[in-house]
């Protein structure tokens, strides 16, 4: 990526606006459609944004940084398959990657709730799973 500095005003941006907050990079790419290589520029935006507080480091909330992806549609319909269970039209299901506690009974309580608040909104919990954990370390 080459940088050049701020960009010239231009429809609802005017970099008389800029000021020290929190960063954010976007990358899309309307004609190809999803590939991996969005992925790798949407990690390099996030890696360059360290020095704006983009390292999902808040302990007390949570809070910090990562991607927004397409939903991966064929990947969740392969799980599914294996998992029994089938998925409605691309557009009529959601998925989610919730952080859990790592202590069993904690968890088993969280899941609970997650079901609870999914049910209340009358949508139907179809499969949770726990991944493994990579840990990096500077």
């Amino acid at each position: 990526m080459t940088h050049f500095g701020l960009p010239l005003k231009a429809g609802l941006y005017d970099p008389a606006n800029e000021h020290d907050a929190c960063g954010i990079g976007f990358v899309a790419d309307l004609r190809r459609g999803p590939t991996h290589g969005i992925v790798k520029m949407g990690t390099e935006i996030l890696c360059r944004l360290t020095h704006r507080g983009a390292s999902g480091s808040d302990e007390r909330t949570g809070d910090g940084a990562g991607l927004l992806l397409q939903t991966p549609d064929r990947l969740l319909r392969r799980v599914a398959d294996e998992s029994g269970f089938e998925l409605p039209p691309l557009g009529s299901y959601a998925s989610a990657l919730v952080f859990l506690a790592t202590d069993s009974e904690t968890r088993a309580w969280q899941k609970g709730v997650l079901a609870e608040v999914v049910a209340a909104e009358g949508q139907a919990l179809k499969s949770t799973c726990c991944l493994a954990v990579l840990v990096m370390t500077p």
